[in-house]
């Protein structure tokens, strides 16, 4: 799966929320993610702008946890990039197998995280632990499919609801990062 995904700073979930109920984006759900980030014993993802996390949302009383690889961004102006993902059972074993074989966890990157549909967009108001609020609104699609048109359709849905500048390319994690050097 490609994900075509754009992030940018916001300044109120409030007035963010009133913009997406004025062009009939639909709430979707309300979870926690807690992401424990990973770096390989081989490459750098820093360097190589790859990801490995662990997700554990709690949506009510359900939890889920997955595995998610992130490729490399193929392009300058998203977050563009193949993903992978697999559900598992037991994130403290996961981890243990990647510390295991020589993984070194990184940082833990929690939000609370407001999903919304509108058309073929996934839109999520975030709340990240030590971070201003953020808005993402992603697309995904299939290996193979050009994602020009998709990047372009989600710029236009920023501008429909009032963004046109404070696009960060960076993760979540980065940003963390780079705020905590």
């Amino acid at each position: 799966m490609i994900e075509v995904e754009v992030k940018a700073k916001i300044n109120s979930f409030k007035e963010m929320e009133e913009k997406l109920a004025e062009i009939g984006a639909a709430k979707a759900k309300k979870e926690f993610q807690e992401d424990i980030y990973f770096n390989s014993p081989v490459v750098d993802f820093a360097e190589t702008d790859e990801a490995l996390r662990i997700r554990t949302t709690k949506e009510n009383d359900e939890t889920n946890i997955f595995i998610t690889y992130k490729g490399p961004k193929i392009d300058k102006e998203s977050k563009t990039r193949r993903e992978i993902e697999m559900g598992i059972e037991d994130s403290q074993k996961c981890s243990d197998i990647f510390k295991e074989i020589g993984f070194k966890k990184v940082r833990t990157v929690r939000k609370n995280r407001q999903y919304y549909t509108f058309e073929n967009f996934e839109i999520s108001l975030d709340d990240i632990e030590g971070l201003d609020p953020y808005m993402e609104i992603e697309i995904a699609l299939s290996d193979g499919e050009d994602y020009s048109q998709a990047q372009n359709s989600i710029f236009d849905l920023f501008e429909k609801l009032g963004i046109t500048d404070g696009f960060e390319r960076t993760s979540y994690l980065e940003l963390l990062e780079n705020l905590y050097k």
